[in-house]
């Protein structure tokens, strides 16, 4: 996987630096007072672009924050996105002419999708939709009020092409995302990296953007989707295997698993359920391996070992 490029994000909200829980803008945490501090700080430990949300902008319909979004321009020579507030042609030429280098278009491109339209053809690179969803449907005003609005529906008007992908592919993007490049995304955001990785596009000799915004995920979430890849990579493996019901088979089966490199994490021993012959029982392993292949040679051999491998999984 190529490099991953990280926007830091600062949300303003009264002149400060906040997190919104769940977009309620009752329940907030100020992480940093100092919004020119904060965005120093983020450059100086190397990352290349800042996204800011004017949240006041967003539920008031216009600019609120503006003093300190100036001042974060000041503060910071790194290119700056803003969103929140920004209704009208007006305001989005006002804030080019600041130093903004790109602003983001949500509710109106709801409101009035062809001012969107006409604002991209007047300044080409400079004008991003975003879509902010809720069970699927568009939330507008700053997350304040939810449309009747289909989420890829919206997208539709603005892209040339709009791709699905499966809640399995999602999980295993997450995976990729934790395993690679050592990022918590959350389902949505782990989106793009799902579409490419699928090849739901022709993208053969593109250099490709892939816009991974998004946290807020589960931890129990993230440990199904933890297991689930591991089974699927063949790095958890489970069966079951008949073995005579005598003192030292059981350890002869562990010792032979150990033999060939694999954990045991758990072990099920039944003796009176399944369809054994007298003087056999049932053992179910669950193993950590490094893999597929090496799941395979270790059913081969000890098939060649005459155990009686059932259930692979």
């Amino acid at each position: 996987m190529s490099a991953l490029n990280l926007y830091p994000a600062i949300d303003l909200k009264n002149g400060e630096c906040v997190r919104l829980q769940q977009g309620d803008m009752a329940r907030v945490t100020v992480f940093n007072s100092d919004p020119a501090a904060q965005a120093a700080a983020w450059e100086a430990a190397g990352f290349k672009y800042l996204h800011l949300v004017d949240l006041d902008g967003a539920f008031a319909g216009k600019p609120a924050n503006v003093a300190a979004v100036r001042a974060i321009r000041q503060a910071i020579k790194l290119p700056i996105q803003l969103g929140g507030g920004i209704r009208d042609e007006a305001t989005i030429e006002s804030w080019l002419e600041a130093g903004i280098s790109r602003v983001i278009l949500g509710t109106i491109a709801v409101r009035n999708p062809d001012l969107v339209k006409s604002a991209a053809k007047r300044w080409p690179g400079r004008v991003v939709v975003g879509i902010d969803a809720r069970s699927g449907r568009v939330a507008v005003e700053g997350w304040a009020e939810a449309s009747d609005l289909d989420a890829i529906d919206l997208a539709k008007k603005f892209v040339d092409e709009v791709v699905t992908v499966s809640e399995a592919e999602i999980a295993n993007a997450v995976l990729l995302l934790l395993e690679i490049e050592k990022t918590v995304a959350e389902g949505a955001a782990a989106v793009p990296l799902a579409a490419l990785v699928n090849k739901k596009v022709s993208l053969a000799g593109k250099n490709v953007g892939l816009i991974v915004s998004g946290g807020n995920i589960d931890m129990n979430l993230i440990s199904r989707i933890i297991e689930t890849g591991l089974i699927q990579d063949g790095r958890l493996g489970r069966f079951a295997v008949v073995i005579s019901d005598r003192p030292g088979s059981l350890a002869h089966l562990t010792q032979r698993v150990a033999d060939l490199g694999a954990n045991i994490l758990q072990i099920t021993h039944s003796r009176g359920f399944g369809k054994m012959a007298i003087g056999e029982t049932e053992v179910e392993l669950i193993l950590e391996t490094a893999g597929a292949e090496h799941i395979r040679r270790i059913y081969d051999t000890l098939r060649a070992d005459k155990f009686q491998i059932k259930n692979e999984q």
